[in-house]
């Protein structure tokens, strides 16, 4: 519950699964999407981890506004992978402060 002194964190919600399964995680501010992952096993593909292949590209479906600003790095690799307009790099997103829903999947290929 979010409090004047305690703004709330967002849910992370993972789809993709095989299983057709989400996975869910709370999220506090500035936390990277590529520990998210990993802590929850989540079905995104990484290879560099580092901003320079393009493999952990996601689909935010909702929340984007939740998500830190991507960084100049990630707008690049981007950019020239042809990223659509609500895809982010796993890898280099973080997690803003305030409460609600970060629901992002693998992008289409």
């Amino acid at each position: 519950m979010s409090t004047p002194n305690n703004p709330g964190v967002p849910t992370v919600v993972f789809e993709g699964n095989a299983l057709g399964r989400e996975k869910r995680i709370q999220a506090a501010a500035g936390a990277e999407l590529v520990d998210l992952c990993d802590e929850v096993l989540a079905p995104i593909a990484f290879s560099c981890r580092s901003a320079s292949c393009g493999t952990c590209q996601i689909e935010v479906v909702e929340g984007a506004d939740l998500l830190e600003a991507p960084s100049a790095v990630e707008r690049e690799l981007l950019e020239l992978v042809g990223g659509a307009e609500h895809v982010r790099l796993a890898c280099q997103a973080r997690v803003g402060a305030g409460d609600g829903l970060i629901r992002i999947r693998p992008a289409a290929p």
